[in-house]
């Protein structure tokens, strides 16, 4: 009975729309996959790219159906003028996929994309050519990326229905638009040098938030799969594990064995890895399987293992300066279409690209440099900042009915940016190398009785998210190491401002910080303690042999048996006389030794 309803039921094809006898059914669809496939898939740019090992399409697959799945019988050869909603997306995602599976540098032939189809088997669509479990990010951006090179400019509405950060879609593909870093990829430096002679080595790359580390690791990507000699593998330590890292390393192996390619692992936030995950890559990076490219915002010293830094060169990415920023963010606007109000009233023949629908949107010269200032130089944070403000203000024209108009304009002015970064985007690790790096200066300040660039330090902490009571503990140890004897007072002080901000906490106890501060700036200096402290630490540790043993005089006798051994004999009780008392402290091997003055390079006596 099912047989025969099958037979006699017509079939709705889901390409075309048109109906179809189930026993041909299957037929016509290979065939209007195939066609509609060999439209939609962009021919091949340049015949010598090496060859993919399966096609990526889209995850979304055909619903099951039992009158779909029988044996072919016949075919039919409908032409392909129509598809419906749901196909058509599914079409323009196994194009993209098909981009992204050799990250934005390799385009698929058309019969690569056609051979996912197979007449009489089971069609089964594989979402990844080279399974990346972490390994999310290149696929996306690259996805991005091409929506950006269909068209010139960017329509400034399309901000609005963007799923991703404008920082992620404005990531740059050459060094040409990579700003910021002249002395790492300048023209004669040693990196840019190898990255056109295709000689790139393993890198860590190791520099603040938004400096632009991702970026050049995929800017090296790109130029290395110009050639077709390299594929990119993209995880994050956040969220890969050893397994992960072991599957594209199998995966390396197989490229370099098979297809005689390399394979880039760029492995963001490295320092995620701890000691015995990053074992995992030496062998391999040692013997070339793998090109490592890892990014890291912590000083690789620390959190780096030895041997790893031995196999890899540091290169050290600054933080972006001002002018840097600029660039950054003109290049921006005018990807995006927005005009800048200088250049607008220099310029008054020039148009701003509309389609009579949407808003013309300016944006003050001002307004782009206090995002430049505010940023700290993170070019994430300042991108995302221009995003957000033309997107507050696109929507407010669009909410207000009085401002509804076909010419109606949008300015973006200084006070919607500052409103949006409310306060300077200030870079402060209190677990990292920033850490250490702002308490060092504020110390040598204080030392250097500057007590202008102490208070300076100290607000840069304490804004930073500092916890105060850590500032007050060095304050402690300073009042004692630097100040010492010279100022006796300034240890009362140190230790009543730590009880203060043990009780009442921030931000009330920032002035008390400050006081104290400021006070140990201005107190006379004197290390005498400090320094013969350390010299009676280098006198124990240097010292050969077994120590000296206290002396019988120095001893304590509080038992008759130790009195009958001499101890504490001899020994004169200071304030029974009225006069000075002669007496040796020291053991008989250091006596003559004066710690105040004495070099540890000097031989006792």
């Amino acid at each position: 009975m099912a047989d025969e309803m099958s037979s006699t039921d017509s079939v709705q094809c889901p390409v075309c729309l048109m109906d179809f006898k189930a026993a041909t059914i299957n037929g016509h669809l290979d065939l209007c996959l195939m066609e509609s496939v060999a439209v939609n898939c962009p021919p091949t740019k340049d015949g010598n790219e090496p060859p993919l090992k399966k096609c990526r399409t889209s995850t979304e697959t055909v619903p099951f159906s039992p009158k779909v799945n029988k044996p072919l019988a016949g075919s039919s050869s409908v032409a392909v003028k129509q598809s419906s909603a749901v196909f058509s997306m599914f079409q323009t995602n196994k194009c993209k996929t098909s981009v992204q599976s050799e990250r934005d540098g390799l385009n698929l032939k058309t019969q690569t994309c056609v051979t996912a189809v197979n007449t009489g088997n089971k069609r089964n669509f594989p979402t990844e050519t080279e399974p990346e479990p972490s390994g999310t990010e290149s696929q996306t951006s690259g996805s991005d990326r091409q929506t950006l090179k269909a068209f010139n400019k960017l329509s400034p509405r399309t901000l609005l229905t963007i799923d991703k950060p404008l920082a992620e879609l404005l990531r740059p593909n050459t060094l040409e638009e990579y700003f910021g870093q002249s002395k790492v990829v300048g023209v004669e430096t040693l990196l840019r040098s190898l990255l056109d002679t295709q000689e790139i080595p393993s890198l860590i790359l190791w520099g603040p938030p938004g400096c632009g580390k991702t970026t050049l690791a995929h800017i090296i990507a790109s130029t290395s799969k110009k050639k077709g000699t390299a594929r990119f593998v993209s995880l994050s330590a956040t969220s890969a594990s050893v397994s992960d890292v072991r599957e594209v390393i199998k995966q390396a192996q197989n490229e370099l064995r098979l297809c005689k390619r390399k394979t880039i692992l760029f492995v963001d936030e490295v320092h995620r890895f701890n000691k015995s995950q990053q074992d995992t890559f030496l062998p391999h990076v040692e013997c070339g399987t793998v090109t490592l490219i890892g990014a890291t915002t912590e000083n690789p010293s620390f959190q780096v293992n030895t041997a790893l830094l031995s196999r890899c060169r540091v290169v050290v990415l600054e933080k972006l300066s001002v002018e840097a920023m600029l660039s950054i963010l003109e290049r921006a606007v005018t990807t995006l279409g927005i005009k800048v109000l200088e250049q607008e009233q220099l310029n008054h023949d020039d148009t701003v690209q509309s389609d009579g629908h949407e808003p013309k949107i300016f944006i003050e010269q001002k307004a782009l440099d206090t995002i430049a200032y505010l940023c700290d130089g993170d070019a994430r944070v300042g991108l995302n900042s221009l995003q957000l403000a033309v997107q507050a203000q696109v929507n407010s024209a669009q909410t207000n009915p009085s401002r509804q108009n076909s010419s109606q304009e949008i300015l973006v002015k200084e006070e919607h940016i500052k409103e949006g970064l409310q306060r300077s985007h200030i870079l402060y690790d209190k677990a990292g190398e920033e850490h250490y790096n702002c308490i060092s200066a504020f110390h040598k300040s204080m030392r250097g009785s500057d007590e202008n660039a102490s208070l300076y330090w100290l607000g840069r902490m304490l804004e930073g998210g500092e916890d105060p009571c850590y500032v007050a503990r060095r304050l402690v140890r300073f009042a004692s190491e630097d100040v010492g004897l010279a100022d006796p007072s300034a240890l009362p002080q140190a230790v009543s401002t730590f009880q203060a901000c043990h009780f009442i906490g921030m931000p009330e106890c920032e002035v008390i910080l400050a006081q104290c501060a400021v006070y140990m700036a201005k107190a006379p200096k004197s290390v005498e303690i400090y320094k013969a402290y350390a010299n009676v630490k280098a006198c124990l540790r240097n010292h050969k042999g077994p120590l000296p043993p206290v002396p019988l005089h120095l001893r304590n006798a509080p038992t008759s048996l130790m009195k009958q051994l001499d101890y504490a004999k001899g020994y004169k009780y200071n304030p029974a006389f009225s006069e000075p008392v002669e007496q040796e402290y020291l053991p008989k091997e250091l006596q003559g030794t004066n710690f105040f003055t004495w070099v540890p390079s000097d031989p006792l006596k």
